[in-house]
């Protein structure tokens, strides 16, 4: 089997409906795909009945933007979660109307400087989507200030930048705790993605792990490969899942459905350890 357990759709910052990742994955041969969408579960329903009608499973997924004391950005993936379990619910909620207000006050700051108003930022937003930085992102590039979302998070939306404004985020430990009481798998999204910006120390693996961490995710395409081998030895040191994914966004970044998978006894495992929701198959 072909499995890819992180990918985005329009719900947050990828450019495909729920459905469409699900054609997308089939077209790339994959056997079950998990939808990620950040700080929502809103393209589960779309997607599970996508999977049913075209032959493929569905892992219901989400990634949850969190940040350590420290400041580090740290995003956490869950598995098979119960989406109306309060008290994750509430957190992600939190979170998605802190993006809102920060993705308003970035582009106060940008219109002092470029050709852009909220009403072009909203234009890329689907309905009900999580507002983000893609999407001013998005805003910048069809105003022909950038030429791509990449170009736009290397220069103009850097969190260096004098446009760059923080959101609440959640402490990761806490996430962890949530998802487990929400009866969700906990995995770590490219942790030592350092090309991202600043990655944690063992502290915060420490921390997660104490709260019920069960994953992390090795291969993906941000992880260096001496990055990948500290993530196999600490996953054989604390029993932790090590899955693949291609963490894709369809247009929005380059990143290919199937480029890094997870082995089936992986998904199978996660299958055993979650309460909260089942894969659709």
């Amino acid at each position: 089997m072909r499995i890819d357990l992180h990918a985005h759709s329009n719900v947050s910052d990828g450019t495909e409906t729920p459905s469409g990742v699900i054609i997308s994955a089939v077209s790339a041969g994959l056997d079950a795909v998990a939808l990620t969408d950040h700080d929502s579960t809103d393209g589960w329903e779309q997607a599970a009945a996508a999977a049913l009608e075209h032959g493929i499973e569905f892992v219901p997924g989400m990634e949850i933007s969190c940040r350590t004391e420290q400041g580090i950005s740290v995003h956490l993936l869950s598995y098979l979660h119960d989406p109306a379990h309060p008290g994750l619910l509430e957190e992600i909620t939190k979170s998605k109307d802190a993006r809102l207000t920060r993705a308003e006050h970035m582009v106060t700051l940008l219109s002092e400087d470029y050709p852009l108003t909220w009403d072009d930022v909203i234009h890329h937003v689907a309905p009900g989507a999580t507002v983000g930085r893609p999407h001013i992102a998005d805003a910048l590039v069809a105003a022909g200030v950038v030429a791509d979302r990449t170009e736009a998070f290397t220069s103009i939306l850097t969190s260096h930048s004098r446009y760059f404004v923080q959101h609440y985020a959640p402490n990761p430990a806490l996430a962890v705790e949530l998802v487990r009481a929400a009866g969700g798998v906990p995995v770590f999204a490219h942790p030592v993605a350092s090309s991202r910006g600043r990655i944690v120390g063992e502290g915060t693996y420490r921390e997660m792990i104490d709260a019920g961490l069960l994953g992390v995710e090795v291969d993906h395409r941000d992880n260096p490969e001496d990055g990948r081998r500290f993530l196999r030895d600490l996953a054989a040191a604390h029993g932790l899942l090590m899955t693949g994914s291609s963490d894709y966004h369809g247009a929005g970044k380059p990143n290919l459905l199937g480029e890094n998978t997870t082995p089936p006894e992986v998904l199978a495992r996660i299958e055993e350890l979650a309460t909260g929701s089942t894969v659709v198959r």
